[in-house]
C-alpha cells in the first residue's frame, strides 16, 4: 500500500468496519506494531518530527474516569514543549485556555472530564491537539457520537487549520457528508482503493469497490445521489 498526502490538505479516511482505518493511523504513529513498510513525515521518520504531529484518538479508547479536568487535559498537549518533569507556566496555561475558548469550552476548564458529555469531551481533546500547534493532525472519528453543534464546531476548526497550511487526516464514518467536509478522500479496505480529490475519487464505482455489495444508492429531494448502507 503506497500513499502520499499533500501538505495543506484536509482528507477524509473512509471505509467499512474492519478496513484498517484506525490501524493505519496507529501504525503511522508507531502506536501499533508494523511488520513491513516505512512511513515518513516531511521526509523524515516519525521519531524526528513527532513534535510536529497532533493526534486525536477515538473517544471510546480514552479512560474518561482518569481524575483530571479539562484544562489539565489540554495542557498535556504542551508537554512536548514544557517537558514532562516541569510545571506549566502561566503562558502555557494561557495557551490552553485559548484552545479551550476556540472550542467553546472555557466555562468547563475546571470540570472533571468524566462529568462532560461526549461532545464536550471531544471538544476538549481537539483543543489539546490545537494547543500543540502541529503541522500535521491525525483524528480518529472526531465526529462520531457528537451533536450537530459540536460537529459544526469541529469541522469549522479543521477547515481553519487547513487555511493556515496545516495538513489534516480524519477517519470519517458518514458517507453522506464526505464531499461536503473534505477536499480529498482516502478510500480504504485493508489496502488503498483510491486516494485523491474528493470530486474525482468519491464516485459510485469507487465506493462500491470499497464497500462491496453492502451499499445502495438513494436520491434525496435535492436530486443528489448519496450512498447509504443496505439494511
Amino acid at each position: 500500500m503506497n500513499l502520499a498526502v499533500s501538505t495543506g490538505s484536509l482528507t477524509g479516511i473512509v471505509g467499512p468496519n474492519g478496513a484498517g482505518k484506525s490501524t493505519l493511523l496507529k501504525s503511522m504513529l508507531q502506536l501499533h506494531p508494523s511488520l513491513t513498510g516505512s512511513v515518513q513525515f516531511f521526509g523524515l521518520p516519525f521519531h524526528k518530527v513527532k513534535k510536529r504531529i497532533g493526534y486525536v484518538p477515538q473517544r471510546g479508547s480514552v479512560d474518561w474516569d482518569f481524575p483530571t479536568n479539562a484544562l489539565d487535559v489540554v495542557t498535556m498537549g504542551l508537554y512536548g514543549k514544557i517537558g514532562w518533569l516541569k510545571r506549566p507556566s502561566r503562558l502555557h496555561k494561557a495557551k490552553a485556555y485559548e484552545a479551550l475558548n476556540k472550542m467553546g469550552m472555557t466555562d468547563y476548564a475546571t470540570r472533571q472530564i468524566s462529568q462532560l458529555s461526549g461532545g464536550q469531551q471531544q471538544r476538549v481533546f481537539l483543543a489539546r491537539a490545537l494547543v500543540q500547534d502541529a503541522d500535521l493532525y491525525f483524528m480518529d472519528e472526531p465526529l462520531a457520537g457528537v451533536d450537530a453543534a459540536t460537529e459544526h464546531a469541529i469541522m469549522n476548526t479543521l477547515k481553519e487549520l487547513q487555511t493556515r497550511g496545516k495538513t489534516v487526516m480524519v477517519v470519517h464514518h458518514d458517507l453522506q457528508t464526505v464531499d461536503k467536509y473534505f477536499g480529498h478522500v482516502l478510500l480504504l479496505n485493508r489496502t488503498v482503493i483510491e486516494h485523491g480529490p474528493t470530486e474525482q475519487t468519491f464516485t459510485k464505482d469507487n465506493i462500491f469497490r470499497t464497500y462491496g455489495g453492502n451499499m445502495r444508492w438513494m436520491r434525496e429531494e435535492n436530486q443528489d445521489v448519496v450512498p447509504s448502507f443496505e439494511q
